[in-house]
């Protein structure tokens, strides 16, 4: 702006002398001081209308300019006019400054320049426009799904049993089931709370509004993040799901069959009290009852319903009636455990003798049941060096050695009474079926003495067994097989 001024003041300075004539101005250093001023503007004008360099330089420098010696009042110029001589005069000098006065193509490229930068403000303006909008657009997205599986929770929750939902443990009225387990509620209900809570979080992290304003930030950094978030607990919530079904299924299944062995332990005990009522009122003692089986097939059959543990030894005694007919006692019981079917069997097949298998090792014993009767069947065993001893009604009637000797019997079988097993309890032969009356089945894990076996067989020393005895709620009857109030003694001196 100064540069223009000063520019406009050398206009105005030079042009008004140089278009005027001369005049004499009276009076001593007044007139030289009009006549030096006019000199000088006189100069300037002449430099202003020369073209080239050297006369411009003279003109603006004055007389004691580079360019030569000083213009005389008298010397020729530019003007049509000579200007008449002055004694003395100023020098005026006006330097122009080529930078303050730009040219018309410098302003028209400034102009150019102004636009150009106003385009890009506008279309750097509309991109931060457009992405506002799109953040905007995005967050709400998001909210949108934080509020879906706020509404997914809610559904869950209102859908789990209600011993999840109370504060105590649910207790199931027939027995306790995998929903029944304190830690396992505690545990979901955390898990539950954990997942609000984060929903809660995330939600809350979210901002109010969005600041147009404001230079936006890298805009794929926060969704992506968020994202990656609402995916991992949508995962979460969906094995919980999932979780929940599969012990909802099992629950279901637990609970059927608990309800069929409830049935069924009712009928029995309706069975019972049927016999009670038209039975006699004898049938008190646990062990006055026995087991009827009528005839041969592969389907009637007693089962004892507590497990045996591993025995070194053992004494087997048992009150048998057979109604065979001669064709073969059957087999009156056999032991099965996992992997060895045959692990303790007393078998008659047919016309051969009765024998005794243990571990699949066979040894025959001396003993008869073809007539009919009431007989008293003993049978010890030990595992070292295989040792074995055989009893009918209370006499020694035969012994051996080697029977499986060292070999330990296995626990957690399955003993049947009145059938031969070929695979773990069943796969039952008709063949080797027993036909006839089991009754004080009693088991030892020790070898009797022959007077304690004489003493049981006598009915003088009654004694049951220390791991098995003959109890009406260890013998289960299946198939049509019956139980039948029966006193030993009395029923063998009867017969």
């Amino acid at each position: 702006m100064l540069a223009f001024l000063g520019a406009v003041i050398c206009i105005i300075a030079s042009v008004p002398l140089a278009a005027s004539p001369a005049r004499a101005l009276p009076g001593g250093a007044d007139n030289a001081s009009a006549a030096s001023a006019s000199a000088a503007a006189a100069a300037a004008a002449a430099a202003a209308a020369s073209p080239g360099p050297q006369r411009g330089l003279s003109a603006l420098h004055g007389a004691g300019g580079s360019a030569g010696p000083p213009a005389l009042p008298g010397a020729p110029a530019a003007s049509a006019h000579p200007l008449p001589p002055a004694p003395l005069f100023s020098r005026f000098l006006c330097t122009p400054l080529a930078a303050a006065c730009p040219s018309g193509t410098e302003q028209g490229d400034a102009a150019a320049g102004e636009r150009e930068e106003l385009l890009l403000l506008q279309s750097t303006a509309e991109q931060l426009r457009q992405t506002a909008l799109q953040q905007e657009a995005r967050i709400r997205a998001d909210q949108d799904t934080i509020r879906e599986l706020t509404g997914k929770l809610g559904r869950c929750e209102s859908g789990l049993p209600r011993g999840l939902q109370d504060a105590g443990p649910r207790r199931d009225a027939m027995a306790d089931g995998p929903w029944d387990s304190p830690a396992l509620i505690l545990e979901l209900e955390d898990a539950v709370r954990a997942l609000r809570d984060r929903l809660d979080r995330i939600e809350q992290e979210l901002p109010a509004r969005v600041n147009f304003s404001a230079a936006p930030a890298p805009a794929p950094a926060v969704p992506t993040a968020l994202h990656s978030k609402m995916d991992e607990l949508e995962g979460q919530l969906l094995a919980k799901v999932l979780t929940l079904e599969k012990e909802r299924m099992a629950l279901s299944h637990s609970s059927h069959r608990q309800r069929q062995e409830v049935e069924k332990e009712l009928d029995a005990l309706q069975d019972r009290v049927a016999e009670l009522e038209h039975g006699s009122s004898a049938y008190s003692p646990p062990d006055a009852f026995k087991i009827n089986i009528p005839i041969r097939n592969n389907y009637m059959y007693a089962r004892v319903r507590k497990a045996l543990p591993e025995l070194y030894a053992f004494t087997v005694c048992v009150w048998l009636r057979s109604r065979s007919g001669g064709n073969g006692q059957g087999t009156p019981f056999s032991y099965s455990v996992p992997g060895q079917a045959n692990e303790i069997v007393l078998l008659e097949a047919g016309h051969e003798p009765m024998e005794l298998l243990i571990n699949d090792k066979v040894a025959q014993l001396p003993l008869s049941l073809k007539d009919n009767g009431w007989h008293h069947i003993c049978i010890s065993w030990t595992t070292r060096d295989g040792l074995w001893s055989a009893y009918q009604d209370g006499e020694l009637q035969g012994s051996g050695e080697n029977l499986a000797a060292w070999h330990p019997i296995k626990p957690h079988g399955i003993l049947i009474l009145g059938q031969e097993q070929d695979a773990l309890g069943g796969r039952f032969d008709a063949t080797q079926a027993f036909v006839g009356d089991i009754a004080q089945f009693n088991l030892w894990d020790h070898a009797l003495t022959p007077a304690q076996v004489l003493g049981i067989a006598n009915c003088t020393g009654p004694l049951l067994g220390n791991v098995l005895p003959w109890e009406d709620k260890l013998v289960e009857a299946f198939g049509g097989a019956k139980k039948a109030t029966f006193d030993v003694c009395k029923g063998r001196a009867k017969a």
